[in-house]
C-alpha cells in the first residue's frame, strides 16, 4: 500500500458543482440535489482501497447518525476502471448494497470532479457548511490499517459537531492518508 496524503483545499472555498452517475440507482445526481440542509460531507473513496475498507463501517455509522442532523454524505469514486476494474460502476453498486451505504455512491468517469477538488487519495474527506463553503478537509481519525488504533471517526466527528453547533473551525486539520487515486495515463 503506497501512502498518499491529501492535497491542500482552502477553508472557505466553495465546493465545485458536479453532475455524476449515482451507481446505487443509476440516476444522475448533482451536488445541489444531494447537499445537506446544514452541511455536506464529500468523500473520495473506492471499492478496493484497504484504507477505505478499514473505515467503511464507521462511515456508514456516521452518515446514519449525522444525516438525521442535516448533514448529507456523498461518496465519489474517480479511479481509472480500465486498470482497476474492481472499481467499476456495477461493482460500486454492489458494494454500496453489501455495506449498506446510506448515501449516494457517484462515479466520476472523466476524473474532472476529483481534479476540481484536488483529491489525491482514498479516502479524501471534505466538509462543507450549508453554503457549500469548506470548513474541514482532513482525516477521519488516526487509525490506519495495521497501526492498532481503533476507528473512531473522532476528527471528522469533531468537525461535524463544530459545524452543527456553530463553533469555530478546527485549526489543526491533519490530512487524509490513503491510496493514491488511480489516474488515467
Amino acid at each position: 500500500m503506497a501512502l498518499t496524503a491529501s492535497n491542500e483545499f482552502p477553508l472557505g472555498r466553495k465546493a465545485p458543482d458536479f453532475l455524476l452517475l449515482n451507481t446505487v440507482d443509476n440516476t444522475a445526481l448533482s451536488l445541489s440535489e444531494a447537499k445537506g440542509e446544514k452541511g455536506t460531507v464529500i468523500m473520495f473513496i473506492c471499492n478496493h482501497c484497504p484504507f477505505v475498507i478499514h473505515v467503511n463501517d464507521e462511515l456508514v455509522k456516521m452518515a446514519n447518525e449525522y444525516q438525521e442532523k442535516g448533514i448529507n454524505f456523498i461518496a465519489i469514486s474517480s479511479n481509472d476502471i480500465e486498470n482497476y476494474p474492481e472499481d467499476a460502476p456495477g461493482l460500486m453498486k454492489q458494494l454500496a448494497k453489501d455495506v449498506n451505504y446510506p448515501f449516494p455512491y457517484l462515479y466520476d468517469e472523466t476524473q474532472e470532479v476529483a481534479k476540481k477538488y484536488a483529491a489525491a487519495c482514498t479516502p479524501d474527506i471534505y466538509v462543507f457548511d450549508e453554503d457549500l463553503k469548506a470548513v474541514y478537509h482532513g482525516q477521519i481519525d488516526n487509525s490506519r490499517p495495521g497501526n492498532g488504533k481503533p476507528v473512531t471517526g473522532n476528527d471528522l466527528r469533531d468537525s461535524l459537531n463544530n459545524l452543527i453547533e456553530n463553533r469555530a473551525v478546527i485549526e489543526n486539520q491533519k490530512p487524509s492518508m490513503g491510496c493514491g487515486i488511480k489516474w488515467r495515463l
